[in-house]
């Protein structure tokens, strides 16, 4: 019986760790965002280009490795092969920061912020391997709360379930959870500020 319930658990928390990994919840947050301050065309010259330089590049970058068995699985939860990781995700974020700033003239300010939080993440990456599906879900936490605060406070609530989805997988340790959760807190606090700061 007790195996039974643990074996549920386990399914469960597998299930909501998958779902929101760190790029289904930034493709669900750009959605909304596409969806919530524009019409369809300028959706889709928001989104594109985010898809066809970030996401699928990355997506594309951890299924390679995971083939070919340089990375243990699509979580990269070892800690020396998430470096590389980090340097790849980074430099697609930086490659988008460029087109979008000769295209448009202007910075992207999410881009700029999830590039900051992922050179957070790479720092501490050299002496704990910090929980980035629970990092990159209270920064999307922030980015939503930033558009409607309802929905801010609802992906805080993930944000709690996949930290502790992380620890009952062992993909992560408390103190891995609780350090990811806080180097995000402090990234998406001065996101909140500097974008309140920008609109004044």
């Amino acid at each position: 019986m007790e195996e039974k319930q643990t074996s549920s658990l386990h399914k469960i928390s597998r299930i909501i760790s998958d779902f929101f990994n760190p790029l289904v919840s930034l493709v669900l947050f750009f959605v909304y965002m596409s969806v919530h301050e524009y019409n369809i065309k300028q959706s889709l010259t928001h989104f594109l280009p985010i898809l066809l330089m970030i996401i699928l590049p990355v997506v594309g970058w951890i299924y390679y490795h995971v083939k070919t068995g340089l990375y243990t699985n699509m979580d990269v939860s070892n800690r020396t092969q998430r470096k590389t990781l980090y340097f790849f995700i980074g430099f697609c974020v930086v490659f988008y920061i460029l087109i979008a700033y000769l295209m448009y003239n202007q910075v992207d300010f999410v881009m700029l912020f999830i590039l900051i939080l992922l050179l957070a993440l790479q720092i501490s990456n050299y002496f704990i391997k910090s929980s980035m599906h629970t990092a990159f879900n209270v920064f999307v936490a922030a980015l939503f709360y930033n558009i409607e605060p309802y929905m801010g406070f609802l992906w805080l609530f993930i944000a709690v379930l996949v930290g502790l989805t992380r620890v009952i997988l062992k993909r992560h340790t408390p103190k891995e959870v609780i350090l990811g959760a806080f180097i995000a807190f402090s990234v998406s606090f001065f996101y909140l500020y500097c974008d309140i700061q920008y609109r004044n």
